[in-house]
């Protein structure tokens, strides 16, 4: 564009093209600055690239491969990696690029990389990027004074929950036990040279996060720290008692519900600390073989925790845990804001879904009801007893609904969008989960899916249609925690 004069864009100053630079998106600054040797200079100018959002692989990139993208996450952290004040960054396979899930639910969720050696050389070809990948974020950010938002996140399809990265698979990646021993020394070097950490988030990222590595944390960083999640199926408590007592600003923290202990909740009650806003607790039916219940937080702890910290609010998953193990850990002073059950095989009984609406019912906001299996059980003893209903009945503060996998009739659901009416912001419910009461249908002329869609419609007060993809519903769950709890933190 030519100026007056005459004179070129060429001849604005720097810091005027730096200032018009910064309205332009992350993609299109890395477009611009290959027009000429200027444009590069500026545009990669510190105050442009304060902060970094990045998923590598998953197929985000028109399908290629992870270890495609390598060059680019390089390229990327070698130019902002020493001075990005925010790094928000997931790792993930292609779709598909190891074996799919099975369906099964008696069959292990992954096949093991020994069954089929061409299964094999894929799954160490991916474990091997992904090794690599860590090492470059770590190896260029290690230096970082200024940091102060770090969120990880370790995609499961390749993080396996079975152990596939500790010492015995290992040795089948090439220099794997190095990189591993690397990519932890990194990671505890960027944690004390940083002096304004306030967000540190590390979830399944295996290989990274070890009991000792919060020790590392420099005395400036725990005393800014806001928030802290640190979530891991396999190893045990990634925090212990005297690194929390150090972290006493803390206001919202997201752990493995087996890592709560009494110990740390008594910690978290402490006067001397900022009351808490936030908990995001996980619980993982799978791993309650290594990460037992026993010594968990008991009602008096919770009473004493809500008596120093009375805003918390508490988002809970619970994937593949059957009714006996939630009502170990459904208490009733919990104050439960968020609730999502999600499973392959394992039922929900009415029992629980009653005792959720009795207790949860001044706080519950969100409930997730997701089950991926072939049958769909009907929750209530008859189909005018429906235990959604009553939950929407009871709890009135209930603005989130999302069902897949059971049975909910069609008169219960229009039932719950008149009890919740626009109040109810979210009613997420798949075609597959809706059944029709044939006696009804008998009495009611037209169509009784248009039907339904015209009585939820008027219910809610906004145009209401079901869930015709149930993939739209069905997330991974673990990546669905993880991005959920970031909402449910920065809402403090």
């Amino acid at each position: 564009m030519a100026l007056c004069g005459g004179v070129g864009a060429m001849a604005l100053p720097s810091e005027l093209i730096v200032h018009i630079f910064s309205f332009l998106s992350d993609r299109d600054k890395l477009r611009a600055s290959a027009v000429c040797s200027r444009w590069r200079e500026c545009l990669f100018y510190p105050a442009l690239w304060t902060e970094l959002k990045l998923r590598i692989g998953g197929g985000c990139n028109g399908g290629g491969s992870s270890s495609e993208e390598t060059p680019k996450l390089e390229f990327l952290m070698r130019k902002f990696g020493s001075f990005v004040r925010e790094l928000q960054l997931e790792l993930a396979p292609v779709e598909g690029y190891l074996s799919p899930l099975s369906n099964d639910p008696s069959s292990p969720r992954m096949d093991q990389p020994d069954n089929d050696p061409q299964l094999s050389e894929r799954w160490r070809d991916a474990m091997a990027t992904y090794l690599d990948q860590v090492l470059c974020v770590f190896s260029s950010t290690r230096n970082n004074r200024n940091l102060r938002k770090l969120s990880l996140y370790g995609d499961t399809c390749v993080l396996q929950q079975e152990g596939l990265l500790d010492s015995s698979n290992l040795h089948q990646i090439h220099q794997g036990d190095k990189k591993i021993n690397e990519i932890q020394q990194s990671f505890m070097e960027l944690l004390s040279n940083c002096r304004q950490l306030r967000w540190l988030s590390c979830s399944f990222m295996l290989g990274l996060v070890t009991p000792c590595s919060l020790a590392c944390l420099s005395n400036p960083s725990a005393e800014t720290l806001r928030h802290l999640s640190l979530l891991d199926h396999q190893l045990g408590p990634l925090i212990s008692p005297s690194e929390l007592s150090r972290l006493s600003n803390l206001r919202s923290l997201a752990l493995d519900f087996s890592d709560l202990t009494s110990e740390l909740c008594a910690l978290l009650a402490s006067p001397r600390r900022i009351p808490l806003h936030r908990l995001s607790l996980l619980l993982n039916g799978a791993a309650l073989e290594f990460k037992p219940l026993q010594g968990t937080a008991t009602e008096d702890d919770w009473k004493a925790l809500i008596r120093s910290s009375s805003n918390l609010r508490v988002y809970l998953m619970a994937l593949e845990v059957d009714s006996s193990e939630l009502l170990r850990v459904l208490k009733p002073s919990l104050p439960l804001e968020r609730l999502h059950l999600d499973s392959y095989s394992t039922l929900v009984t009415d029992g629980t879904l009653e005792l959720i609406s009795q207790q949860y019912n001044k706080t519950l906001t969100h409930f997730l009801l997701l089950r991926d299996d072939p049958d769909f059980p009907d929750l209530s003893i008859n189909r005018n007893e429906d235990p959604l209903v009553l939950l929407a009945w009871r709890c009135t503060q209930l603005a989130v609904l999302v069902l897949h996998g059971y049975t909910v009739w069609s008169h219960n659901l229009v039932a719950i969008s008149r009890l919740r009416g626009s109040s109810l912001r979210v009613l997420t419910v798949s075609e597959e989960s809706i059944d029709f009461d044939p006696d009804q249908s008998v009495c009611m002329e037209g169509d009784p899916v248009h039907n339904l869609v015209k009585e939820v419609s008027l219910g809610l007060g906004r145009v209401w249609h079901p869930c015709l993809d149930s993939s739209l519903v069905l997330s991974e769950p673990t990546q669905h925690f993880h991005r959920e709890l970031h909402a449910f933190s920065m809402g403090m």
